[in-house]
């Protein structure tokens, strides 16, 4: 993967958007709409099996999550179309006015522009390390974990 490929992946503060649930192209939405084709009507087979095992009572409910799954529409934070919750986030801007993809490769990194409290050691966590290591190999590093 190419600098240029992860900075379509990472967001400017860092985060990866391809691995959020909300991503338009990510594995997310790929899997919900894979597994609501694969399920197909299991609603009709999830309201039998719900008299012997109540698990499925909540069928419903998880076809609505999985919908939602499947409908993701975020552009990522690169994009037009931004749904992140964190929207505070003054980093787009930030790095657009600077110049630069991400926070650590700001001369004035780290400033007092970017978030508060855990949002903002998170950020500083991520930004230190890619600083550390490169954006290239802190993205290899980052999607090893789960995303959430």
């Amino acid at each position: 993967m190419t600098y240029d490929d992860v900075v379509e992946c990472l967001a400017h503060c860092g985060l990866d958007c391809s691995r959020c649930a909300d991503y338009e192209n990510g594995e997310i939405r790929q899997l919900g709409v894979k597994l609501l084709e694969s399920l197909g009507n299991y609603k009709t087979l999830a309201k039998m099996k719900s008299d012997g095992n109540n698990v499925f009572d909540g069928y419903e409910q998880f076809d609505a999550v999985l919908k939602a799954f499947s409908q993701a529409s975020c552009s990522g934070c690169r994009g037009d179309h931004v749904i992140c919750p964190v929207t505070t986030c003054s980093a787009k801007n930030c790095q657009i006015e600077k110049k630069v993809n991400f926070c650590f490769e700001c001369d004035e990194y780290p400033c007092d522009k970017q978030f508060s409290g855990r949002l903002r050691d998170r950020w500083l966590s991520i930004n230190d390390r890619m600083k550390e290591i490169g954006a290239v190999a802190y993205y290899h590093e980052q999607v090893k974990q789960p995303r959430y």
